[in-house]
C-alpha cells in the first residue's frame, strides 16, 4: 500500500504502515511528497460528508459530483499549504463551503443555468446513492425512502446556514469550535443555528408525521 511512515517494529526491519491507519495529518505529510494511495485515502473518508453537503447545497445531482471533485482537486493543490496545527476536516470543509457558496452567488447571477436541474422526484433516488444506509426489504424501504425525502428536502429548505452548522455536526462529524471555524461564526452562533435549524426540521415534519400533510416552501437561500 502507498504510505512509507513506520510503526515502532522490535527488529530493523521496516514495516511500512497501511494508509488506512494513518491520520489524516499523516496522510496529508505524504500528499505533499506526491503519494497519491495517500490522498486517496483522505477522498475514502471525506467523499460521502462533502459530496452530500454539496448536494443538499446545489439540490442537483451531477452539480454536487462535480463540486466535491472540485473541493478534492483544491484539497490537493493546496496540500502544500496545509499545517496540521489546523484540523484537517476542519479545513476540507471550509474548501467544500466556500466552493458551494461560490455556486450559490453564479446561479443568483446566471439563474436561468439551473433550470435543468433534476426533478424533485429524481432528487430523493439520487440521493440515496450517497447515503449509507442498510439495506430492507422493499416494502420497508419504499416507507423509508419517502419518509427520507421528506427530511431531506426539509433540510435542503434550510437557509443555508442553518444548513450546512447541521450538516456539519451531523454528517461531517465535527465539533461547535469546528464548525465556528469552517463558518467564521463564534460558537454561540453555532449553537443557535442548529437549534433554530433543528426546531425548523421539528415544524416542517411534524404535520406531515401525524397526518401525510407536506407543504412545499421555496427555499430560503443563504439567509438567515
Amino acid at each position: 500500500m502507498g504510505g512509507h511512515l513506520v510503526s515502532p517494529a522490535v527488529s530493523d526491519k521496516v514495516i511500512p504502515m497501511p494508509v488506512t491507519e494513518l491520520s489524516d495529518a499523516a496522510l496529508m505529510e505524504l500528499t505533499r511528497e506526491g503519494d497519491r494511495a495517500a490522498f486517496e485515502e483522505i477522498v475514502a473518508r471525506y467523499r460521502q460528508p462533502v459530496l452530500n453537503l454539496a448536494w443538499r447545497t446545489v439540490k442537483d445531482g451531477t452539480e454536487a459530483e462535480d463540486l466535491a471533485q472540485n473541493v478534492f482537486v483544491q484539497a490537493y493543490r493546496a496540500a502544500d499549504r496545509y499545517r496540521p496545527t489546523a484540523k484537517f476536516s476542519t479545513w476540507l470543509f471550509t474548501i467544500a463551503r466556500n466552493l458551494c457558496l461560490n455556486e450559490i452567488r453564479r446561479r443568483g447571477r446566471h439563474p436561468a443555468e439551473s433550470m435543468d436541474a433534476k426533478a424533485e422526484s429524481d432528487d430523493g433516488e439520487y440521493l440515496r446513492q450517497f447515503e449509507d444506509r442498510k439495506a430492507a426489504g422493499p416494502d420497508v424501504e419504499s416507507e423509508r425512502s419517502e419518509l427520507y425525502s421528506k427530511i431531506d428536502e426539509a433540510i435542503r429548505d434550510l437557509p443555508e446556514s442553518q444548513r450546512t452548522a447541521l450538516l456539519l455536526c451531523r454528517e461531517g462529524d465535527q465539533s461547535y469550535e469546528d464548525i465556528a471555524a469552517v463558518m467564521n461564526v463564534s460558537v454561540s452562533a453555532v449553537k443557535s443555528l442548529i437549534f433554530r435549524g433543528r426546531d425548523a426540521l421539528k415544524k416542517r415534519l411534524k404535520p406531515y408525521l401525524k397526518t401525510g400533510e407536506w407543504t412545499v416552501v421555496q427555499s430560503s437561500g443563504t439567509e438567515d
